[in-house]
């Protein structure tokens, strides 16, 4: 096994466009890392160029401790798992599975071996002998991890591996990947456009947007503690409101006000970890309210009512162990630039901005109801307007 060190790396294409921006990660021997972006945010190309399928413009690659800028895509010591799986049709399972280590021309009896070792390990014992198209998408993507698997390579490289398969199965492969990857301990880099993919099996999460690497840390950590407004839009699912703010000093008492009809009262844990927030009262902030920091005001007494606001409900979305509530507020949503929205992430009502708030199943709100809603506000998030970075010591 090795680690996989990219410094400075940068892609650009004969007509100036930059793919990748000067791109420095560190991924640890073993480690699982996942990179996550939006489509086109230059994630594949990262892949392609560790993998050497597509040439660097600049800067270094290194796997273990070989420098690979100019090494051979099949002397690399890596191996592929592709998102069509790339399964040779006419060819039985253990004979695709072994392919590569027939093509090396190891010894026949070893090839067996390695190869029954590996179906067994991916519980395809029962399928050795037959071929892709018998098989269920899930089995199919399982002989392709197999057929990597069975090299024994240095480093794993999985681009959208899951992307074919349905629902349900994408939430059993991704357990069933990360379980295999922990068994195995290969270093693996993953690329995925389904940010859930990278919370739930990743070691660390590296988020690209438009070629630059924007954060990298653990999962939670990204979740809890986004560098900028790019990783807290995009982490998160339901996204995380980004609203237009302004810390005002009324009398010594400090508020987050986001209308003129709408402020909040700044709690004792708001400035925890953050000193720096306090240089920014009487200015204009983004503010960020996850929607599980969100509250059913009727539910709880936790929050005093100088931290809660009103609103009319513009839906509920009934989930039996949660309810997703859609309130329109007095306030001005914010869509950084840089932030890829698709047509239905935001929603627009003719009653205000629509925020998104998780209740318990316990609450009976309906469609427009007005309704109270408390927020948590030692865990609000805030923003520097100006840079998109996050204020914090």
């Amino acid at each position: 096994m090795a680690g996989v060190v990219l410094e400075g790396v940068t892609k650009e294409y004969p007509n100036g466009f930059q793919a990748v921006k000067d791109l420095n990660l560190d991924i640890a021997d073993g480690e699982f890392l996942v990179m996550v972006g939006p489509s086109g945010s230059g994630k594949s190309t990262v892949l392609r160029m560790i993998a050497g399928l597509e040439e660097i413009s600049a800067g270094k690659i290194s796997i273990g401790d070989r420098v690979v800028n100019d090494v051979h895509p099949k002397d690399r010591d890596i191996a592929m798992v592709f998102q069509n799986y790339a399964l040779y049709p006419h060819m039985t399972v253990a004979d695709n599975i072994g392919f590569a280590l027939k093509l090396a021309k190891r010894p026949k009896d070893e090839i067996r071996r390695r190869v029954l070792e590996a179906a067994k390990l991916l519980d395809l014992t029962e399928q050795v002998d037959k071929k892709p198209a018998q098989l269920s998408g899930g089995q199919r993507q399982r002989v392709a991890m197999g057929r990597a698997i069975v090299r024994t390579p240095q480093v794993f490289l999985l681009d959208e591996p899951l992307s074919n398969l349905d629902a349900k199965l994408r939430v059993q492969m991704r357990s069933e990947i990360t379980h295999l990857q922990r068994k195995v301990g290969v270093t693996t880099f993953y690329v995925t456009h389904d940010q859930i993919e990278a919370m739930t099996m990743a070691d660390r999460v590296a988020v690209i947007n438009f070629g630059a690497l924007q954060q990298v840390a653990p999962p939670q950590e990204l979740f809890d503690h986004p560098d900028n407004v790019f990783v807290a839009a995009f982490i998160g699912s339901p996204s995380m409101n980004l609203l237009e703010g302004t810390l005002v000093d009324e009398a010594g008492a400090i508020s987050v006000r986001l209308s003129a009809t709408v402020s909040m009262e700044a709690s004792e844990g708001m400035f925890d970890g953050r000193q720096s927030l306090k240089r920014f009262i009487g200015k204009e902030v983004v503010v960020g309210l996850r929607p599980k920091d969100l509250k059913d005001a009727a539910l709880t007494t936790q929050f005093p009512a100088s931290q809660r606001f009103r609103g009319e409900i513009f839906n509920v979305e009934a989930l039996g162990y949660e309810r997703m509530v859609y309130v329109a507020l007095d306030a001005t949503r914010v869509v950084p630039d840089e932030v890829l929205v698709a047509d239905g992430d935001v929603l627009v009502s003719d009653v205000g901005t629509i925020v998104t708030a998780r209740f318990d199943s316990k609450s009976s709100v309906k469609i427009g109801d007005t309704v109270e809603v408390a927020v948590d506000m030692d865990h609000a998030h805030f923003f520097d307007p100006a840079t998109g970075l996050a204020i914090r010591d």
